[in-house]
This record gives structure tokens, C-alpha cells and sequence, in this order.
């Protein structure tokens, strides 16, 4: 289903650089993002992040939890419960050692930016609560690549917990920008005894839970900015009712790249994007 989408100010240059002829492509890197949300009386919140305005990618835009992959997201080291990188490569289309790298970056990069850890001492077992000086230590160590997942997974007798993500959507960032990523998009419920809490020191200005349709309101105002991925799926997050709902609905996992066009001078975005089965 192609859809067109109005490219943000801060994107401007860069596209009517690339539509005036320039050719060089920047080779994507490879990055996780998780959708995090959570059940409430009012229906279906997800915690979103604005991005400093200074960042070179995204800078001033909400978006999701994420970052990149570390190689180490990728060592066999990462201590694992639940469907395991065979299966995590099949459902993301790629090997599975690339999928464990984009499994555990989304593992890392939540409780990097928002103090939730999707692990616990086994598969049946309650998760961990990640409170407290010491492992707030922890997440400020992982922050500054001191330490890896997989270690602070072992000391803590801990693994993590591939059950309690889902493949939700892969996109990767135009040709005409400088800076570019291969990501894929992983869907999570909050944590029973874990809550995603603002970062003072973090990537973002600001950071919260929100209602998808309350989002996509300011959106539409001017309000708030947001990339073509964070939209999408905000739309496709306020269809729903329910997280149970979003966890069970099918989903069609493949890659959207999307290109420059212009309309009436003006250049905008084009995406082919999955139809749900």
C-alpha cells in the first residue's frame, strides 16, 4: 500500500540536496526500537521520548525507546529464555546472529532509556526490578558501553527474555539522509513491578506515557514531530483496544524503505507498506 508522508522541516535540506542531484548513499546501521506500552482505563499508553534537539538523527522528534546494535548485543554470550535466534532470524528476516544482536540492542537500549529490564532469573520466573543506586550504576555503565548486557545479565543470574518481545515492524531510514538505520521494531508490555521512568541524563528533553490517539492529535496540530515509523505504528497502536489485542493481531514483517518524491515542488515521502493478512 503506498502512502505519502510530509517531510519534516529539519529534513528538508537534505532531501532537496539529494533531489538536486546528489548520489551518495550512506550504508545503514543496524537498530533496535521497542514499542513499549501498556493497559490502563483508558485504553492502550506507550511511552515515547523527544529526542534533544541538538541530536543528528531525529533531533527535536518523539520516538520510541532505541539505538543502535553494539557487537556485542550480537556475542553468544547474551544469557537467553524463551524462542530462541533461529527463530527471532525467521520471524525478522535475517540470520540469527544479526537477530540476536537486534534482540538484545532492544533489550539494552529500554532500560538504558527508561529503566526497564526485560529479564529475570528464568523463563517462568517473576522478572527482576531493576531499582535502586546500584543497578541504576548498572544502566549508567551499559549507557557508557563499560560494561555489556550479557555481563550484567550474568552476574545478576539473570536472562533475557526474547518471550516478552514481538517483531512488529522493519524499516530503514531514506537514501537521501546522512545519517541511516536498519530497524527493527519490537513491540513489549510493560513489566509486572517495573515502571519506564525519564532519564535526566539521557537522549531525550522529555519523556512519558501517552495516549496513541492524544499523540497523533498534537501531531496533526503541529505540535509534536515524528518520522514516518513512529506515526505508523501510532496509528496502528490506537486501532486497538487493548494490548492483548496488538500482542494477537497478525502482523506482516518486511522491509520499508522509503523515497523521495515531490508534489506539486514540494519534496515528500513515499513508503510501500505491509497490508496486515
Amino acid at each position: 500500500m503506498l502512502r505519502e508522508f510530509p517531510l519534516p522541516d529539519p529534513l528538508a535540506g537534505p532531501a532537496g540536496r539529494w533531489l538536486d542531484g546528489a548520489a551518495e548513499v550512506a550504508p545503514p546501521r543496524r537498530a533496535a526500537t521497542v514499542v513499549l506500552v501498556r493497559d490502563t482505563d483508558a485504553g492502550i499508553e506507550v511511552f515515547l521520548l523527544r529526542r534533544h534537539l541538538t541530536m543528528a538523527f531525529a533531533g527535536g522528534m518523539h520516538v520510541f525507546p532505541g539505538g543502535g546494535v553494539d557487537p556485542r548485543d550480537s556475542g553468544d554470550d547474551v544469557p537467553w529464555a524463551g524462542p530462541d535466534v533461529d527463530t527471532w532470524g525467521r520471524e525478522l528476516g535475517t540470520h540469527p546472529e544479526a537477530a540476536r544482536g537486534f534482540v538484545s540492542a532492544a533489550v539494552r537500549e529500554t532500560f538504558e532509556e527508561c529503566g526497564v529490564l526485560l529479564a529475570g532469573p528464568g523463563p517462568a520466573a517473576p522478572l527482576c526490578e531493576p531499582v535502586g543506586d546500584d543497578w541504576e550504576d548498572e544502566r549508567r555503565r551499559l549507557v557508557s558501553r563499560e560494561r555489556a548486557l550479557s555481563q550484567v545479565l550474568r552476574d545478576r543470574g539473570l536472562v533475557l527474555r526474547s518471550d516478552l518481545l514481538r517483531p512488529w515492524a522493519h524499516w530503514t531510514t531514506p537514501e537521501f539522509e546522512p545519517r541511516r538505520y536498519d530497524t527493527r521494531f519490537l513491540l513489549a508490555r510493560l513489566p509486572v513491578g517495573q515502571d519506564a521512568r525519564h532519564v535526566e541524563e539521557g537522549e531525550a528533553t522529555e519523556s512519558g506515557w501517552w495516549r496513541p490517539v492524544d499523540v497523533l492529535d498534537r501531531y496533526v496540530r503541529g505540535e509534536v514531530l515524528m518520522l514516518p515509523p513512529t506515526l505508523v505504528t501510532l496509528e496502528e497502536l490506537a486501532a486497538a483496544p487493548d494490548t492483548a489485542t496488538l500482542w494477537a493481531a497478525p502482523r506482516v514483517v518486511r522491509e520499508v524503505l522509503p523515497w523521495l518524491d515531490r508534489r506539486d515542488g514540494r519534496p515528500v515521502l513515499v513508503a510501500d507498506l505491509p497490508v496486515a493478512p
